[in-house]
């Protein structure tokens, strides 16, 4: 979601979605530290989407410098569109987790062979690298559906992998775009730490607030910053 706020600060929508990347870094990076220190930071699931996630971010990084301001644009307010729907998911999925009888450990699809849970990591982590390259975002909306979906992982589970994968696409596409110029250091660092900052306050009112009014206000946000993402894209394109 920073990559309107930096075309609304007048950067290229190249530059914007190199140094969203820097930002989701750093955030990720908090986050993926608290459940190391918790004991929550399983390696082998996270280098299971990492690695995947190594190289498609590096298509990613190569497409967004092909891409036009406009098409890169307009596929940006597309994905914050299928977001709300991917939103949707997960929260249904949430609700199937909390059933009065959930399960107790996290299980993969019924008559899903080996094979096919590695092709689901290898396609979950490509598309989480894909999409940071290309867009600057962390991908843990996408991921987390597909993990429960594909996978079999709990809500928790899917949610504490995909920090940990997160990390690892923001340095691919960070390298990927340095070495192309497109980062932005200084306001990628302030966005960074304002994330941190950010997570922190959320951390400790967001529970105080009806899940019904966070769920109406996200949902608003993606809308509202879908629109706008277009009409920039629109601009571009005349």
């Amino acid at each position: 979601m920073l990559v309107p706020l930096l075309v609304a600060l007048h950067y290229s929508p190249l530059h914007a979605v190199a140094t969203s990347s820097l930002s989701v870094l750093i955030t990720s990076l908090s986050g993926s530290l608290q459940n190391w220190r918790m004991g929550y930071f399983d390696r082998n699931r996270v280098l299971g989407l990492g690695l995947p996630a190594l190289v498609t971010s590096q298509l990613g990084v190569y497409l967004a410098g092909r891409f036009s301001a406009a098409l890169l644009l307009y596929g940006f307010g597309l994905l914050l569109m299928v977001n709300l729907f991917l939103i949707r998911l997960r929260q249904g999925l949430e609700k199937q987790a909390n059933s009065p009888s959930p399960p107790t450990s996290a299980s993969p699809p019924v008559s899903a062979s080996p094979q096919f849970l590695t092709l689901a990591r290898i396609g979950t982590g490509g598309i989480a690298g894909l999409l940071a390259g290309l867009f600057g975002v962390g991908g843990g909306v996408i991921m987390v559906p597909l993990q429960m979906l594909l996978l079999g992982e709990l809500i928790k589970v899917a949610i504490q992998t995909s920090l940990g994968v997160i990390i690892i696409t923001a340095i691919a596409a960070v390298l990927g775009h340095t070495v192309q110029g497109n980062v932005l250091y200084y306001p990628g660092f302030l966005l960074g730490i304002g994330g941190l900052i950010g997570a922190q306050i959320s951390t400790r009112y967001l529970p105080k607030l009806p899940n019904q009014l966070i769920a109406f206000s996200f949902n608003g946000l993606l809308i509202i910053l879908a629109i706008y993402t277009f009409w920039q894209a629109w601009q571009r394109s005349q």
